[in-house]
């Protein structure tokens, strides 16, 4: 089934019409359409009327719906993306032959039987002239419908920068609260507990860079921009030039059609007639298209522009988020990076703790052990028992030889824990 589309071009308000190879892909279209227009493929922007632009991934068949009827009665609107001005009005339509005749000279007498036929052929111009508009109008509400679609992207992309932005700004504020904290509680155990110049120089840059990171949430420039396009949006929906204005083109159509049939009424004898006010209602038409066109093109090189600056916010945005994404991922970098290293000095400060009570408990058993283990047990049991009370009183020396043994493995035991801390301390100042 072979298919037709025709193309509006909208910078010089013209149809061209090609018939689609089965299976063409739209890239083919565009080459006929780039040869027919001279606009070239990558400047080619194809609407349909609901705004969606065309999908180059599809078969151009997309351009024509099933079961619509009337070469006319459905469009794709060609655009021109290197140019948001569209300078119109454009020429009008061209007059035939006769019609042009009486144009020229309105006061002539025509025989009625001739007249009728150039007036048929006037009245098809004025009703001519009048979908033209329409269809340029159509285009414009296309344009229009491509704007906000581009504009709900727009929207979607700014609420989840500013999202992300308050996110960042939340966490930077918490970042810089806890540093601040655990600076200040370093610095109060310095005196007696644990100390490292490096981490603490660390924690001090972290800081300066979480402070850099908070430039990435400033988005007040974009939002700034993005709410003014908005608002200068709004203005171009609420501007009457958004809504049709053919009005006075259709009363004008309906006087000629009304003047047309009153002089079908009459009888084809031999009276004449001139076409004064037929040519009237040619040229007030042809005056009305050009005011029509004139703001019509005006308001459609403002919604142009509104998209263009869409078109030029959309990567500064996508920048903006990129930003706000590393500074975050940043800052809990450096949140996670001091937590480790907060645990890392508890491990230390819990095995200095631990090693300090096991020599003190060591230290004070073996310096109790001879008295425990000499003095003479009381037959009433008061005297209180001690840890290494269980000893049996030494016979000989080797009892000695076993508390000698003893002590010196606490001492091994308490080198080798010395040893450990060391080695997590230098670990911590190269890390």
């Amino acid at each position: 089934l072979l298919q037709i589309v025709h193309i509006l071009n909208m910078t010089s308000a013209k149809i061209v019409s090609f018939l689609l190879h089965p299976e063409e892909s739209l890239h083919s279209l565009q080459n006929r359409i780039e040869f027919e227009t001279g606009i070239s493929t990558g400047n080619q922007e194809l609407l349909l009327e609901t705004g969606i632009c065309l999908d180059p991934r599809k078969p151009a068949s997309q351009c024509v719906i099933d079961g619509v009827r009337g070469w006319d009665s459905y469009m794709v609107y060609l655009f021109d993306k290197s140019k948001t001005v569209y300078d119109g009005p454009f020429a009008s339509r061209s007059l035939s032959d006769c019609v042009n005749y009486i144009v020229q000279d309105s006061k002539i007498q025509l025989p009625i039987p001739q007249l009728r036929k150039v007036w048929a052929e006037a009245v098809h111009y004025v009703i001519g002239l009048k979908e033209d508009y329409s269809r340029l109008f159509q285009g414009q509400r296309a344009a229009m419908l491509s704007l906000l679609r581009y504009n709900a992207n727009l929207i979607k992309m700014k609420n989840n920068m500013v999202s992300a932005s308050q996110q960042l700004k939340a966490k930077l504020e918490f970042f810089h609260q806890s540093i601040r904290l655990d600076l200040e509680r370093y610095s109060d155990q310095m005196a007696y507990g644990i100390s490292s110049e490096k981490m603490l120089k660390a924690w001090k840059e972290m800081e300066e860079k979480a402070s850099q990171c908070a430039q990435a949430e400033d988005i007040g420039y974009l939002d700034e921009q993005i709410m003014a396009l908005h608002t200068e949006i709004v203005e171009l929906q609420k501007s009457p030039y958004a809504r049709r204005q053919g009005e006075v083109m259709e009363s004008l159509e309906q006087r000629a059609i009304d003047l047309y049939k009153q002089l079908k009424t009459r009888p084809p004898d031999h009276a004449y007639s001139d076409s004064t006010d037929m040519v009237k209602i040619i040229v007030q038409t042809v005056q009305s298209q050009d005011r029509v066109l004139k703001e019509l093109f005006g308001h459609l090189s403002k919604l142009l522009g509104c998209k263009q600056k869409i078109i030029d916010l959309l990567p500064e945005i996508e920048v903006a988020l990129n930003n706000i994404k590393e500074a975050d991922n940043s800052v809990m970098q450096m949140q996670g990076k001091r937590q480790r290293e907060i645990w890392h000095l508890l491990k230390i400060a819990c095995t200095q703790s631990s090693s300090r009570s096991l020599v003190s408990s060591s230290l004070e058993g073996t310096a109790s052990t001879p008295a425990a283990t000499w003095l003479p047990q009381s037959s009433s049991g008061n005297t209180a028992p001690h840890p290494l009370s269980s000893l049996a009183a030494p016979e000989d020396g080797e009892n000695f030889a076993d508390v000698i043994r003893e002590n010196v493995n606490y001492l091994e035991l308490f080198s080798s824990i010395l040893q450990e801390v060391r080695q997590e301390q230098s670990s911590m100042m190269v890390s």
